[in-house]
């Protein structure tokens, strides 16, 4: 069975934490789905690259977080999150999907 690569982990886990919790009305529901996501990316960041860099790219996930509510008022929420989504996904890949 193919695994799942950390960046796809990792960027579902923004964009179906905020998609959840805007469609369901409920943010701790949405916030049980984004640290579920990020606590497996970071299992399979570990794994791939070690502890340093699954520190590094879990606290980029958490910023990434944090920083969509500022950007959201600029661009839009959806963007917001698709943008911030992304460059972990980026920065996942390039870090650690990438190798193996």
């Amino acid at each position: 069975m193919a695994k799942v690569p950390a960046a796809a982990v990792a960027a579902s886990g923004l964009v179906g934490g905020f998609a959840v919790a805007r469609w369901s009305k409920k943010r701790p529901l949405g916030g049980v789905v984004l640290a579920a996501a990020g606590a497996a990316a970071a299992r399979q960041w570990q794994q791939g690259a070690g502890r340093k860099t699954a520190v590094g790219l879990s606290a980029a996930y958490v910023a990434a977080f944090a920083g969509a509510h500022p950007l959201a008022k600029k661009v839009g929420a959806w963007p917001a999150v698709f943008g911030v989504a992304g460059g972990v996904a980026l920065a996942s890949w390039v870090l650690v999907d990438r190798r193996g």
